[in-house]
């Protein structure tokens, strides 16, 4: 399969243009079997920080970013960067980078409420996942795009768009074999700076991946049933 069929260019000011779509149905008996099937491999889902570094098939890291690029978006503008990072030297910068601004958030920054949120997830200011893990994907969201007459144009839904491609990301990788982390250092802004991305992308998250480390552990977590986070009416 080609990575693009056809190149997308922005589609701002075009008139609707409707295409056909009729997906096969899918049989009750097979759609409730595979919904059981999802939930049951998701439920096996945990954020990994500890990591082996072996390396991981470039094809399906970059499979499970062009899944993440399927996501609805706000006016269908996909304002997404995706940044694969395997270099072992800026992994290293940006784990010194991270590191930094961790310290000074656990040393005071984030407050005793934060901290006693994090306490049970067992973590500190020491990030070995950004080098021990074979790849980072750095998510930027995109706040405008710039036209070819050189005039910024805004995104909508912005958050919510990325938000989403994170998670389906996410779903992605844990289905292709491989675990991941969703790492969140504040403030973000020397992530643009080492990766040299432009004005109008804002970083996001960075996503070690790879696969557990042979002696990985993680929190004795239960996650919330069905009924505490369902309503129906």
């Amino acid at each position: 399969m080609t990575d693009v069929a056809q190149r997308w260019n922005p589609i701002h000011g075009e008139p609707y243009r409707p295409v056909p779509y009729r997906p096969e149905r899918m049989p009750a008996a097979e759609s409730v079997a595979r919904a059981a099937e999802l939930r049951r491999r998701m439920d096996q889902r945990r954020t990994v920080r500890r990591f082996a570094p072996d390396p991981v098939p470039a094809e399906v890291v970059r499979d499970a970013i062009a899944c993440a690029g399927t996501a609805p978006s706000g006016a269908h503008q996909q304002p997404w960067t995706f940044v694969l990072v395997r270099d072992q030297e800026v992994r290293r910068l940006i784990r010194d980078a991270a590191e930094h601004e961790e310290r000074v958030s656990y040393d005071g920054r984030l407050g005793e409420e934060w901290l006693a949120a994090l306490r049970p997830l067992g973590t500190d200011g020491v990030k070995t996942h950004l080098t021990d893990a074979p790849a980072l994907i750095v998510v930027f969201q995109q706040r405008y795009w710039v036209g070819a007459d050189g005039a910024r144009h805004k995104h909508y839904y912005v958050d919510e768009s990325v938000g989403i491609a994170v998670g389906m990301l996410l779903t992605a990788l844990h289905l292709s074999g491989l675990a991941a982390l969703v790492h969140t250092p504040s403030p973000m802004g020397f992530l643009r700076e080492v990766l040299g991305r432009p004005a109008n992308e804002k970083a996001f998250a960075v996503i070690p991946v790879g696969y557990p480390a042979a002696d990985c552990e993680v929190p004795g977590l239960v996650r919330k049933s069905l009924d505490q986070v369902l309503v129906e009416i």
